[in-house]
């Protein structure tokens, strides 16, 4: 059974920093592109940041470059995103998802976004205070 995890959500104030973490299981993680989704209230569902099955390419939105990191330590099949300076627009929930199709890793290895996905993970609340 594929399985996504994500935990570390919570209430944080503006500038502060929260790492999520997305525990996969259930497919060979080390051929999937893994991406963090976030959906904010009365707004449409928008890719954050993504990193590659080879760990070489990585993608950040616009609105989070500079202040997100997303990592991945494939010996506990776990990907994090680090996220400092906080802001209340970034308060959403945060959703982790994996793919393979040959679009999305395409996609992501030319940092051009996330692309489709093919799994998704429930959900982490993320609230910044203001």
């Amino acid at each position: 059974e594929v399985q996504l995890v994500e935990s570390g959500g919570g209430l944080v104030q503006t500038g502060g920093s929260l790492r999520l973490s997305c525990a996969a299981s259930g497919f060979p993680f080390d051929d999937y592109a893994i991406g963090w989704f976030r959906q904010a209230p009365g707004k449409e569902r928008e890719g954050v940041s993504c990193i590659s099955s080879s760990l070489r390419d990585t993608y950040y939105a616009d609105s989070v470059t500079g202040r997100f990191t997303i990592s991945s330590d494939n010996a506990k099949n776990t990907v994090y995103l680090q996220m400092n300076s906080l802001k209340p627009e970034d308060t959403a929930v945060y959703y982790c998802a994996a793919s393979r199709a040959p679009d999305t890793l395409a996609m992501v290895a030319a940092t051009q976004g996330c692309g489709a996905m093919e799994y998704w993970g429930k959900g982490t609340l993320v609230t910044v205070s203001s």
